[in-house]
């Protein structure tokens, strides 16, 4: 069975990516993505996301880029697709291939469940940021991803534990930037990521779930609304 890394693999090798050369990664992913990097020889270096989508930055990977960047990863990050065309000028520009990674082919019935679903709780959600597609964006809503504001760890995991007193299943999806972990530190501040990690919160979300079930996160989430700010 050929996995997601494989394809990667794979893609990298028929981009040219050799040993010694870099590949712009997101840190606000798995690490799986840097550890292909890394298997075909090349220095994974890490660059930004865009606050909205969670995904690479156009105007980041710009700053990323040295002599020695063979290619750009762009995660599709959560079901949101990342902006090829932003990050196709950047490419063109530098003359460096943009390789999309990360939609999971689904039926369309489950992707237009979800989105009805993801419909329904951002506009009865209180207290927390919802998710926003970019405008001709076609969002799968592979997570629900939202953001809790106030004092950003803190107050996000107090928000979690709450709503799991409630019985919702919910967890940070992504708690720990890949440069900041153990296989790929680096000294590197990267200030979207960084928010990202600590603010955003994963609410339950899949095509089976039912009116009531979805009900039963909105409740939960909306009488916790008075312990931060509301969301702007």
């Amino acid at each position: 069975m050929v996995t997601p890394a494989d394809e990667l693999r794979c893609e990298l090798a028929r981009a040219g990516v050799r040993s010694g050369d870099e590949v712009i990664v997101p840190s606000y992913d798995v690490c799986e993505t840097a550890h292909v990097v890394l298997s075909v020889g090349a220095e994974p270096v890490f660059a930004d996301i865009d606050p909205v989508t969670f995904c690479l930055s156009a105007a980041s990977v710009e700053g990323a880029m040295t002599e020695r960047t063979a290619a750009v990863v762009a995660v599709h990050t959560f079901g949101h697709p990342a902006d090829l065309a932003a990050l196709g000028d950047v490419s063109r520009r530098h003359r460096v291939p943009v390789l999309g990674h990360g939609l999971e082919a689904e039926p369309t019935a489950a992707i237009a469940r979800r989105r009805a679903h993801a419909q329904y709780l951002t506009a009865r959600l209180k207290g927390v940021r919802t998710p926003c597609a970019q405008r001709a964006a076609e969002h799968g809503y592979q997570k629900y991803v939202v953001r809790v504001p106030g004092n950003g760890r803190p107050d996000r995991d107090a928000f979690a534990r709450a709503l799991r007193a409630r019985g919702v299943d919910c967890r940070a999806p992504l708690p720990t930037p890949v440069h900041r972990s153990a296989a790929f530190r680096r000294e590197l501040w990267l200030a979207e990521t960084e928010r990202a990690c600590d603010e955003s919160l994963e609410l339950p979300l899949a095509a089976e779930m039912t009116r009531r079930e979805l009900q039963r996160v909105v409740s939960a989430c909306n009488a916790l609304g008075g312990l931060l700010q509301p969301a702007g």
